[in-house]
């Protein structure tokens, strides 16, 4: 009953607090990472958009009751906030140069219900591409994502002020090393304080400029007093692809599971605003 409760509360959001009538024609844009078009690796460990991503979640429920609503999915797999500005770098291209100027040049021209956006995970994943990993290089992530967003978020509401936007923290995959022997359980012991760190550093900027946040974390069970536990060891397993074995694995991606559940954290943000 409560979820029935949290779903019904989301489309009474999303037809007044935006504005948006049933039978007018409307969009949900979908920006960010590669979670903002549902990558998951293929059996060979090639990475593929699906349709079972998070994104995916929330537009079946909003097109269930809003059948004029349109989902559009602006995501680049390997986005930094960085690129999601400029352009430069990005492994994406975009006909107006970069993500962001697609989507204000599409805001300014489409009726918007709702933005949601996950972007600076790129930025602090590389981090642990370094051997042995450098907790000042997340440091620094934290602080140019920060600045990146408050600009993102700036132009966004520039654009179209009254369409609701909502970002989202981070989950941390790498807990699920924890299980792979003492070498995982470093990696996992360290990773976590690195995430939690860096998803205040988001979450400080969100709440500056009053944007609401889903909290992706929460749901992982990565805030925990008690650090590394059982619990959210096993949903870093359960949730993503990291327990895989290769080539499909271990990989940093949700599953259609740990999609689900990031597109719920989305759902108890909305439902009350």
């Amino acid at each position: 009953m409560r979820a029935r409760a949290i779903w019904g509360a989301l489309l009474v959001t999303l037809s007044t607090a935006t504005g948006v009538r049933a039978e007018a024609p409307s969009y949900y844009v979908a920006l960010g990472d590669s979670l903002a078009i549902g990558i998951q690796p293929a059996a060979n460990g090639s990475y593929m958009p699906t349709n079972d991503g998070y994104v995916d979640d929330l537009y079946t429920l909003f097109r269930s009751q809003f059948s004029k609503l349109r989902v559009v999915k602006f995501g680049c797999s390997g986005e930094t906030t960085s690129s999601m500005i400029s352009g430069q770098q990005s492994p994406c291209s975009y006909p107006k140069g970069s993500q962001l100027s697609e989507a204000v040049a599409f805001l300014h021209s489409h009726r918007v219900a709702l933005v949601t956006l996950d972007i600076g995970g790129d930025n602090l994943l590389a981090c642990f591409f370094a051997v042995p990993i450098d907790p000042n290089c997340a440091v620094n992530a934290g602080l140019t994502a920060a600045n990146d967003l408050a600009i993102i978020l700036g132009a966004l509401h520039a654009a179209s002020p009254e369409t609701l936007i909502v970002g989202m923290n981070y989950y941390d995959p790498f807990l699920a090393a924890y299980v792979f022997g003492p070498d995982g359980q470093a990696l996992a012991t360290l990773s976590l304080p690195l995430v939690r760190g860096f998803n205040q550093a988001l979450e400080t900027v969100y709440q500056a400029l009053q944007v609401p946040v889903a909290n992706v974390a929460d749901t992982f069970l990565i805030n925990s007093p008690q650090g590394v536990t059982p619990l959210n060891v096993g949903l870093a397993l359960a949730w993503t692809w990291m327990g895989a074995p290769p080539p499909r694995g271990p990989d940093v991606h949700p599953n259609a599971l740990g999609y689900a559940a990031i597109a719920g954290a989305f759902a108890k943000v909305i439902a009350v605003q």
